[in-house]
Parts: C-alpha cells; sequence; structure tokens
C-alpha cells in the first residue's frame, strides 16, 4: 500500500484543578476559541469543545505525528497559561493532572457531538462523577478515575 490512511476521532475531557466551577459562561467562550486554536496548531481539526464550569469535553481528530499524551498536554498547558495572562478569572486558574480519552467511530460521530453539544442539559440531572462513571463503563474502563 503506497499511502498511510489516519482517521481517528478523540473524545477528550478533563476538569479545572479540584473541579472547582471556575470555567463562567461570560469566558467559556474566549477559552473554547483558544483550545481550538492550540488543537489547530498541533494538526488536530476540532469539531467540538463544549462543558461545564468545572470540566470540558473536546471532539478532535488525531494528528498521524502526534501521540494523544502530547496533544492534551499543549492544549491544557497552554490554555492554564493563557487564562492566567489574559485575567479570565479571578483566581489562579489550572487543570486537573489527568484526563479521559475514547476512541470515536465514525459510525457515532454524531452521537457523540450532539452529547458534547448539550452538556449543560445533561448536568442539570447528572453529576460530572456520575457521567464520567458512565463513560468509562460505557467503554470498559472500570474505575479509573480521572485525578
Amino acid at each position: 500500500m503506497p499511502h498511510s490512511y489516519h482517521r481517528i476521532w478523540i473524545h477528550a475531557i478533563w476538569a479545572t484543578k479540584e473541579r472547582q466551577p471556575l470555567i463562567h459562561q461570560s469566558v467559556e467562550r474566549k477559552i473554547y476559541d483558544f483550545m481550538t486554536g492550540q488543537f489547530t496548531e498541533m494538526g488536530c481539526a476540532v469539531r467540538i469543545i463544549n462543558g461545564m464550569e468545572d470540566h470540558v469535553h473536546c471532539l478532535f481528530l488525531l494528528n498521524a505525528q502526534t501521540s494523544i499524551a502530547e496533544v492534551i498536554k499543549q492544549v491544557k498547558g497552554s490554555s492554564s497559561h493563557w487564562i492566567n495572562e489574559q485575567q479570565l478569572i479571578k483566581d489562579r486558574f489550572s487543570w486537573q493532572t489527568g484526563y479521559a480519552v475514547y476512541s470515536v467511530s465514525e459510525s457515532v460521530m454524531e452521537t457523540v457531538f450532539q452529547y458534547i453539544k448539550n452538556q449543560k442539559r445533561h448536568h442539570k440531572t447528572r453529576s460530572f462523577q456520575v457521567e464520567l462513571d458512565g463513560l468509562n463503563q460505557l467503554h470498559k474502563l472500570g474505575g479509573v478515575p480521572l485525578s
């Protein structure tokens, strides 16, 4: 085969440090736009970024030359630095150390997109921990914590 083909969609989730509700609606669009730019600079097309005050969901296409860990490290690190530099949040902002990532098949892409798009509606009835536990169970990860 003369060419390599690569198309891996990733659903990534990570939380604010200590899951503090720091990402207020007044600044979330700025933060998500900055994060989109970081993904793009790493060669990762973004389908959607959305979340709540204490966590974020990203659906992106992984660059074949870059590991998931490198992408997440860059986006989390640069966004926390930028949030603090821009003083978007009155307290010092940082993300928790861990993250969760799940591969997404093209056949369920629209379902995952809608799930991320409707985060605020989901969280009227379920906590972030319940959401994460459900996703981990769905993907057969057991009780792996997002720390």
